[in-house]
């Protein structure tokens, strides 16, 4: 247990937000940035003639999606201190050093790591499961709490 979150937890009356809200947000994100993509991506799935067409074109815009949720993350996160789907479950992100919105470089950083740990079987949001603050690696890395809102 981290003694500094903890007082900052009581002096400042906050609650963690749960697992189930951060998962919901996730599910509201990734709906969201998946149409964003079919959106995108509508002229050439429709042109393709087999699944296996339908799946190169699909890994061929794997980086720019990458980009795509690494920008929206990163833009949400340091302008409301949450994305979209944290915004519909009342949740959001807070710097621990100032207890506000995160500024660029922190949700920046936070938002490569979530990619990162979405890459490598979401183990990064297992560990948020297992921590007592429920922080995940984007969360450590980024130095933020994500908090009822």
């Amino acid at each position: 247990m981290d003694e500094h979150i903890d007082t900052l937890l009581q002096r400042e009356h906050l609650s963690l937000a749960s697992v189930r809200q951060r998962a919901a947000a996730f599910g509201i994100d990734e709906i969201l940035l998946s149409v964003i993509l079919m959106v995108i991506l509508w002229n050439p799935i429709v042109n393709a003639t087999t699944l296996e067409d339908m799946i190169a074109v699909t890994n061929s815009f794997l980086l720019e999606y990458m980009a795509i949720k690494i920008l929206y993350q990163t833009f949400f996160t340091m302008q409301y201190g949450a994305s979209l789907g944290k915004i519909v479950m009342k949740i959001r992100v807070i710097e621990l050093s100032s207890l506000s919105n995160p500024t660029f470089l922190s949700a920046f950083n936070r938002s490569v790591f979530r990619v990162v740990s979405e890459i490598l079987f979401y183990l990064g949001f297992v560990w948020a499961m297992l921590d007592p603050y429920r922080r995940s690696w984007h969360d450590r890395t980024g130095r933020t709490l994500v908090i009822n809102g």
